[in-house]
């Protein structure tokens, strides 16, 4: 399968600009993906850049771009990482406590390494592997449900992300099936000499009645730029119950855009927390379809960031049958000159009449020059429907303050104090007791290393 380039530089609009090198990669690498050759994928990868090719990156004119701005990412010449650096196994992150082994897939610059992998025993009807494996050993798999959890156009970055993709995670289990040790999928970011981008996907079936939990890590070890472009495509079926949790703490120059879109049939049980704390800029776009009456649908996070970085949390909670329930809570610490952005938008239509939504988010603003966009709506088209939302912003209490230094704490661990209590009350929404205390080391890290400042 080869591209060509159809667009001249003298006839090129602005999204074309951006998106030309891009279009002149792929066809240069294009014959060499995985799965090149199968005429499905081949098409799935022409529709991509295709897309993307006609709309460049997003800018702020689009309205779910307003408060996040590529213009950085867009004018980095990235090209695909082509090295295999050597990492160490105790550089690795975990949510499992010591002596207790998950199931972990490491991927190094979007590509999977088996040689630091450790898979156990599954149970019979899961197969957990990767996207490039899987394309091998299981295409009808694959081909079913790849682009298909919510087929229509998506955004640019999704296009983009399938006009390259090249591995990730693939779990799929039969009905009935329960994992019973966690699924950690740890996607590590090197950076090079030149700027490098991988576009992971991530693809998750949950059948009917079936249980896991998967952990997401997304580290940067390097000290480069680069660019990770994920999309994650899950389908949880009638009754099945996925607990999905992520940390993205990518490296100083990074940029971390990552977009989900969810399928969720009658009586599923889904929640998410995203933990924010890395990048240069990040964006967690997610896009749940409950399509199935009696579902749940939790959606939480925390973000942490300080210096100039950017932190973008989007979401779109799409209710479309009766009885079912969503709740989004998300709470961020915005320290020196670095920005966050909150979108939450809950659909209720016509037919989903018995609607349970709720949405909060709030920030703790900790300097003058911190800033926090928050955008929260509801779009209703039923009548028999309980929705609700809110949006904070605000400082440290003053009054909370003086009360710990009355009785002898210093001012940085006061503030430090008061912070972590924030941050750890919006953990309480991870429902994994493991996942939940090794997020909260997390957060406890951050703090200890020196953010925020006073």
């Amino acid at each position: 399968m080869t591209t060509t380039s159809t667009a001249q530089s003298s006839a090129q609009s602005p999204a074309q600009s951006s998106a030309q090198p891009y279009l002149d990669q792929h066809g240069r690498i294009a014959d060499d993906l995985p799965g090149a050759g199968l005429p499905w994928l081949d098409r799935l990868r022409l529709e991509g850049i295709g897309r993307f090719s006609r709309s460049g990156f997003p800018t702020t004119r689009t309205e779910a771009w307003k408060y996040t701005n590529l213009r950085d990412l867009a004018r980095t010449a990235f090209v695909p990482a082509a090295t295999k650096p050597t990492i160490g196994l105790d550089l690795l992150p975990t949510v499992v406590p010591s002596g207790e082994s998950p199931h972990r897939l490491v991927f190094v610059d979007g590509r999977l390494r088996a040689d630091l992998c450790s898979v156990g025993d599954l149970p019979p009807g899961a197969i957990l592997t990767g996207l490039a494996a899987a394309l091998d050993r299981h295409p009808d798999l694959v081909a079913t449900h790849l682009g298909q959890v919510s087929p229509d156009e998506g955004g640019p970055m999704r296009a983009l992300n399938t006009a390259f993709l090249a591995d990730g995670l693939v779990l799929a289990l039969d009905p009935g099936v329960r994992l019973e040790r966690p699924v950690e999928a740890v996607f590590v970011g090197i950076g090079a000499e030149q700027p490098t981008m991988h576009h992971p996907r991530v693809l998750i079936v949950a059948g009917r009645g079936s249980e896991a939990t998967v952990v997401e890590h997304h580290v940067g070890l390097g000290t480069g730029a680069y660019f990770s472009n994920v999309v994650t495509e899950a389908v949880v079926e009638d009754g099945a119950r996925l607990h999905h949790y992520k940390i993205q703490a990518e490296g100083a120059e990074a940029f971390h855009v990552s977009t989900l879109v969810a399928r969720l049939g009658a009586e599923a049980s889904y929640d998410n927390f995203v933990l924010t704390m890395g990048g240069r800029l990040s964006r967690n776009e997610l896009r749940p379809f409950l399509g199935g009456s009696g579902t749940e649908c939790r959606l939480s996070g925390a973000y942490m960031v300080s210096g100039t970085q950017h932190a973008d949390t989007t979401t779109v909670i799409d209710h479309a049958v009766p009885r079912c329930t969503s709740r989004e809570v998300y709470k961020g610490v915005i320290d020196g000159a670095a920005r966050a952005v909150f979108q939450g938008k809950i659909i209720v239509r016509p037919d989903a009449q018995k609607t349970d939504g709720y949405q909060l988010n709030r920030a703790l603003l900790l300097s003058d020059a911190a800033e926090i966009d928050s955008k929260p709506e509801l779009e209703i088209y039923a009548d028999d429907v309980k929705c609700s939302h809110g949006a904070t912003a605000g400082e440290l209490d003053d009054d909370q303050l003086f009360y710990l230094r009355a009785r002898g704490i210093d001012a940085a661990s006061a503030r430090n104090l008061l912070v972590a209590a924030f941050l750890l009350e919006a953990l309480d929404e991870i429902r994994v007791e493991t996942v939940r205390d090794a997020f909260a080391d997390r957060v406890r890290d951050w703090l200890a290393a020196g953010r925020p400042t006073v």
